[in-house]
């Protein structure tokens, strides 16, 4: 019994790194998925979102993703405000980092237009709404 026991807890710690490798594989966004260049104006951010809207399956249409980074930023990758939100959707500062590798963007600024709305695209998907960008969503 207690051998089997000892068996079934190795099994389980080998398979435990592979499964956390295939989920972190799985979150990784390749760069060609949705590539235009959001630093070349509003036409392209509004693609990129449309791209990202479907690609990610977002709430609503690709158009409602465009009013909400509208209504937070006015389409303005570089939007900021002194509560410490920022970026085309305004994400949380604070909270960017983690959601930056959560959602397969590590090591990217909340203010690069692309990450920033894979990321938000990908949280309201995964949260079912845009509901969690209170009065735009």
């Amino acid at each position: 019994m207690r051998r089997a026991f000892v068996a079934a807890l190795a099994s389980a710690s080998l398979l435990a790194p592979a499964t956390t490798a295939a989920a972190r594989e799985a979150q990784i966004v390749p760069v060609r998925v949705c590539d235009y260049d959001w630093r070349a104006g509003t036409w392209h951010i509004k693609q990129l979102i449309r791209c990202a809207a479907r690609r990610w399956d977002s709430p609503g249409t690709p158009g409602q993703a465009i009013s909400v980074a509208r209504c937070e930023s006015k389409l303005n990758p570089h939007a900021f405000n002194s509560g410490g939100y920022a970026g085309l959707f305004q994400q949380s500062t604070r909270y960017w980092p983690g959601r930056a590798e959560q959602w397969g963007q590590d090591d990217r600024s909340v203010f690069n237009g692309r990450a920033n709305v894979i990321v938000s695209v990908r949280m309201a998907h995964a949260a079912g709404s845009w509901s969690p960008w209170v009065g735009c969503g």
